[in-house]
């Protein structure tokens, strides 16, 4: 986008003092033609880019002033890349606008930018559950992994009583509204549900993350290893088109669409156990149609068996005849 480049072009200016339309180019990966209409456009907003004529030429600030420009302080240096960096884990080109974005900043404000800009990472194909509202707790551990401090985390798992332990923060994921949080602990890697988190307290110590720890990464391994578990059981069937959108979003990445049949949509369907997918599909009634294994057709038969059985009314009495 070009206010992305013209934010980045001012930077770079910023950087080195002086560039040519031939360097912006090559830095941008634009033309030298989009780079020279880029700075022609700035110099005709009332920024003070103006081109330097003769041998060694270019473009500089006026005065060759080196300062930051655009007035970011660290802070919000941080702030800028806290906003756009989970972007980037879904956007390509956002990824490689910040690349450049952090070659341009002062290098005091660097390692900061680049902690934010890999603070959270963004998967978009939900489990299957309802999507929450953000947790609060959510700033706080972001807090930690920008500025590298440990965290004293109280959380509970299901069914059990909440524990107490101080962890490295390593990053932030937001899967389809599911905060998860990755942390180095005594006991390795681990994921912890940001929902179940009672508690966090920076404790002021500096954090230690491996140096080739990747949180995009990390998460995909993460993600492989859940998935394995969850989807043991593989149940072929057909959905009407008309609900196909809801039944993948209500089913998220174990949804997979095999082929559009007519006004229906053969899709395969994972879970567990068979029986977990009968109840995932059984109250859909009839308009959903089992193919296979039959050990879910089984279950869903045993199901509606229990349903009619417990809920069945005897027919009223139709009209006496005079």
């Amino acid at each position: 986008m070009r206010a992305d480049r013209l934010v980045a072009t001012l930077l770079l200016m910023q950087a080195r003092g002086r560039v040519t339309a031939k360097e912006l180019a090559e830095e941008l990966e634009v033309s030298v033609a989009t780079a020279r209409r880029d700075l022609e456009a700035l110099s005709t907003a009332g920024v003070p880019v103006y081109p330097q004529p003769g041998r060694g030429g270019g473009w500089a600030l006026i005065g060759g002033a080196r300062t930051d420009l655009s007035g970011l302080t660290s802070a919000e240096a941080q702030a800028l890349f806290l906003i756009a960096g989970p972007a980037a884990s879904v956007a390509p080109q956002v990824k490689s606008a910040l690349r450049k974005l952090v070659r341009a900043l002062p290098q005091t404000f660097r390692a900061d930018a680049e902690a934010a800009a890999e603070a959270v990472v963004i998967d978009t194909a939900g489990w299957g559950e309802d999507t929450q509202d953000r947790p609060v707790l959510v700033s706080v551990l972001q807090k930690a992994v920008v500025e590298r401090i440990r965290v004293r985390l109280t959380y509970q798992k299901r069914g059990t009583p909440p524990t107490g332990r101080v962890v490295d923060p390593w990053g932030l994921v937001d899967k389809d509204g599911i905060w998860y949080f990755i942390a180095g602990t005594d006991q390795g890697q681990r994921t912890f549900r940001v929902d179940r988190i009672l508690g966090a307290t920076l404790t002021g110590t500096p954090s230690q993350k491996p140096p080739e720890f990747e949180l995009r990464s990390a998460w995909d391994s993460v993600v492989t290893a859940i998935e394995q578990r969850r989807s043991e059981t593989a149940s072929v069937m057909l959905v009407p088109t008309q609900f196909i959108k809801v039944f993948q979003h209500m089913h998220g990445r174990h949804c997979t669409v095999l082929e559009e049949i007519g006004d229906q949509v053969r899709v395969e369907l994972t879970a567990p156990r068979p029986l977990d997918i009968a109840r995932n599909v059984a109250g859909w009634g009839g308009l959903i149609t089992v193919e296979s294994p039959d050990e879910v057709e089984e279950h869903l038969a045993r199901i509606g068996a229990e349903l009619v059985s417990r809920y069945q009314r005897a027919s009223p009495a139709g009209p006496t005849e005079p």
